[in-house]
């Protein structure tokens, strides 16, 4: 019996030992409880009962080591209040994530002393003022998001340079100024709805696999873009970007592509252009000239309308549509003459085309264009409009 109780007595001695919260990161703790509340409706602190002798197994959103260090800290969601300073002596801490709520105020200024940080994802709050430069101590960094707060400034060189860092996502803020070089090995780069301006930098990493920039005031051409053979996804809408597309990011991997409502006036060697299957381009609303790339055809979701093209629409267009590969088709508002339409040939139900306000004398597909709602109603451009542009480009 008495082995019984010694034996017992022992098992608790190493749970105490190899489990209970270190006295600093339960100090801590106790700080970033202060700091912060639960909404209504929320009771995510219900179970952050300091009392308890083990909160390492009892409190939510935490986990620690055998000794009882902190290594992952989840808040929310659904928290108000602001983060505590404190979190800076867990410096155990790998993983550091703050759900959707309403926590106001800076980041903690002190990230140096939290050298194994690998993920950071501090999203959906009301954050605000600047990145603290003691980002630049962390070397482990792997994901940094801190999308959709209030946070201001440039965003820092050194954010860009950090060995390990994979996913940056600094998207819906108020970062300003220009965008320094990347030079970490980046797979994702999100800063699209802040108010960065200026030329995109010399280079990008060539492993960037998705690159928002939407949203912004950047300007200038996008030939620093053009090593980049790996993109997914890419996003540069809504900018003052000019000159010509690169055909490289017309890649066989690249799926979704927004180059929409910029300046562009060109695509180069628009030949060398390979789509994969099921892609999705817009390039609407720029002032691309010349006739229709015929290898642009096998997209299953195309947006060429307004912009300067010209010429007949090519054959390829039309069978991409009646075989189901091109499931949407906007071309209107452009300087288009000719779509060789079979009467005889059918439009499946799930196709969306529109024609609208181009140079042709009559609509070969009356009944079958499916404009969006927005889309003037008038079928073709006043003919005084084709003569002036295609006599100017005649004697241009």
């Amino acid at each position: 019996m008495s082995y019984n109780i010694f034996f017992i007595l022992m098992l608790t001695l190493v749970h105490s030992t190899f489990s209970s919260l270190s006295p600093p990161d339960r100090a801590a703790l106790e700080s970033i409880r202060d700091s912060l509340t639960d909404m209504p409706g929320s009771s995510f602190f219900s179970t952050w009962d300091f009392t308890t002798p083990d909160p390492c197994s009892t409190f939510s959103g935490l986990a620690c080591t055998s000794l009882g260090r902190v290594t992952t800290l989840s808040l929310g969601p659904n928290l108000s209040g602001s983060l505590s300073p404190s979190i800076s002596n867990l410096t155990h801490l790998t993983q550091l994530v703050l759900y959707p709520g309403s926590v106001t105020g800076p980041l903690p200024p002190r990230f140096d002393s939290l050298p194994l940080l690998r993920v950071i994802s501090l999203t959906r709050n009301r954050l605000t003022g600047p990145i603290p430069n003691s980002f630049s101590s962390l070397s482990y960094l792997h994901t940094l998001d801190l999308s959709y707060n209030q946070l201001s400034g440039s965003i820092p060189h050194f954010l860009t340079t950090l060995p390990r860092l994979k996913v940056l996502v600094l998207a819906s803020n108020q970062f300003s100024n220009n965008l320094k070089p990347v030079s970490s090995s980046l797979f994702h780069l999100d800063l699209k709805m802040n108010q960065i301006s200026g030329q995109l930098p010399p280079a990008f990493p060539t492993t960037l696999r998705y690159l928002s920039l939407s949203s912004n005031s950047m300007q200038g051409t996008i030939n620093a873009l053009a090593p980049l053979t790996e993109l997914t996804y890419i996003d540069l809408s809504i900018n003052q970007f000019t000159g010509a597309i690169p055909n490289s990011l017309f890649g066989p991997t690249t799926s979704s592509m927004f180059l929409q409502r910029n300046n562009f006036t060109s695509i180069s060697n628009a030949t060398a252009i390979s789509l994969p299957q099921g892609s999705t381009v817009d390039m609407s609303h720029n002032s691309i000239s010349g006739e229709l790339p015929p290898s642009l055809a096998g997209a299953e979701s195309l947006f060429l309308n307004n912009n300067r093209f010209a010429g007949d629409i090519p054959e390829e267009y039309v069978r991409s549509l009646t075989n189901g590969t091109t499931k949407t088709l906007f071309l209107q508002h452009n300087y288009l003459t000719r779509f060789p339409w079979n009467s005889g040939s059918q439009l499946q139900d799930s196709v969306s085309l529109c024609l609208s306000y181009n140079c042709m004398e009559t609509d070969p597909v009356v009944g079958l264009s499916t404009c969006p709602v927005e889309v003037a109603p008038l079928l073709s451009r006043p003919a005084i409009q084709c003569s002036r542009f295609y006599n100017h480009s005649s004697t241009g």
